[in-house]
């Protein structure tokens, strides 16, 4: 068996290694939408990532955020506490929502908004980015009143 890993240029472990990024350490110096808290965890600036940005979401007890999207990046967020309410589409006329361990993917380009769900305590989540382009495009919409709920399915789990 080979080691993949001469073929590298020899590395410092020590430095170039696992990144640990304290809570409270967390950068606030990140693009914001309205109504949400962003904070960097992993970046470029702040664990030397190249590929992948991932921070913390955070919108008080019964709050949303404006409406927005993020250009050509993949959006992952992870429900840590609460109830997220997501609208999404052309005029925010799509709804579907998301409870504590719960994942919500957001593709490329579509306008969308999150909602607090919950009265009484604030949404926390993590989110991940495909990229580390801090691309936030907030968006001007007119929400229609009735939206069409959709049921989150995939063809093995109908």
């Amino acid at each position: 068996m080979t080691d993949t890993h001469s073929d590298h240029v020899k590395k410092n472990w020590r430095t170039d290694g696992v990144r640990i990024v304290k809570a409270l350490e967390l950068d606030l110096n990140t693009p914001q939408t309205p109504g949400m808290t962003r904070a960097a965890a992993i970046n470029l600036a702040k664990a030397g990532a190249s590929k992948l940005w991932a921070g913390t979401v955070n919108i008080q007890a019964n709050a949303k955020t404006g409406a927005h999207h993020h250009g050509h990046l993949e959006s992952i967020i992870y429900v840590l506490k609460g109830r997220a309410r997501m609208r999404w589409g052309e005029r925010l006329e799509f709804v579907a929502e998301a409870d504590s361990g719960d994942f919500i993917y957001v593709p490329p380009y579509v306008p969308h908004q999150e909602i607090n769900a919950m009265s009484n305590e604030s949404l926390e989540c993590v989110l991940i980015r495909s990229d580390q382009e801090p691309v936030v495009v907030n968006l001007d919409i007119n929400p229609v009143e009735d939206v069409e709920e959709v049921r989150w399915i995939d063809p093995n789990h109908p």
